[in-house]
């Protein structure tokens, strides 16, 4: 079997068992465990409400707006973009979108399997579907676009050797963004506690496992390994 075939049937086999996954977790939560996982979210969807004030608002509006998916759809063909060409290669571009249509394709599933009412505060978001509050589709755009520009930023700086302050520093800034989304969400009262921690979770585990199988193998000292020289460890030498 190639390499290609093997890969791409690695990575259907994650997008199928995360999507599983999802629906399974979202059914428990609005069936056999939908007491106790409410009496937890419920609470903390009423202290974020109750956090509420005129200059926090415009912000979460602010983080909402990131986690647009017109918005994840802009900055991901940016980031594919700006990453292929600093990379040199088709595969970051490959991954952004990936990462992004994938997570998009769970949470339509997600949402449709597994129907679940917002929380019991008011919505400051208005016009959200009433019962699609698992899973976050922000939070999973956000993930996909933000945590994807941050694996691409991390891999081109180590590529080139450079271990700068500044540049970590961005990484960790995209990585605070899907995090800035979920509390925005939460304080707009569009999801509840869990419904924000499975976006996380789901996405950033499709988004490690794209970015695991496109990315090429790469020798010890960071170059990366031709296919046709792939396994020539076990190649029986011919005697002369």
């Amino acid at each position: 079997m190639s390499v290609v075939r093997q890969r791409l049937l690695l990575m259907v086999g994650a997008y199928v068992a995360i999507g599983l996954a999802v629906v399974g977790v979202g059914w428990l939560i609005t069936h056999p465990l939908e007491g106790p996982v409410d009496s937890f979210d419920d609470p903390v969807a009423r202290w974020f409400a109750g956090e509420r004030t005129s200059w926090l608002d415009p912000v979460a509006q602010f983080g909402t707006l990131l986690g647009e998916t017109p918005v994840g759809l802009a900055v991901g063909a940016v980031v594919a973009v700006v990453a292929g060409l600093a990379l040199r290669a088709i595969w970051p571009a490959l991954m952004m979108a990936l990462a992004d249509v994938g997570h998009g394709g769970i949470y339509w599933v997600g949402t449709h399997a597994d129907p679940r009412d917002r929380p019991p505060v008011k919505i400051l978001d208005t016009g959200l579907v009433p019962d699609h509050s698992f899973p976050s589709g922000h939070v999973g755009t956000a993930v996909a676009v933000y945590g994807g520009a941050a694996v691409l930023l991390a891999l081109w700086l180590r590529s080139r050797d450079r271990r700068s302050g500044l540049g970590r520093a961005v990484v960790v800034l995209l990585l605070a963004v899907p995090l800035f989304v979920g509390l925005s969400r939460l304080y707009e009262g569009a999801h509840h506690l869990t419904d924000v921690a499975i976006s996380v979770l789901y996405a950033g585990a499709w988004l490690l496992a794209v970015a695991a199988l496109l990315r090429p193998r790469t020798t010890a000292s960071g170059a990366s390994v031709p296919r046709s020289t792939r396994g020539d460890e076990h190649t029986p030498v011919p005697h002369r």
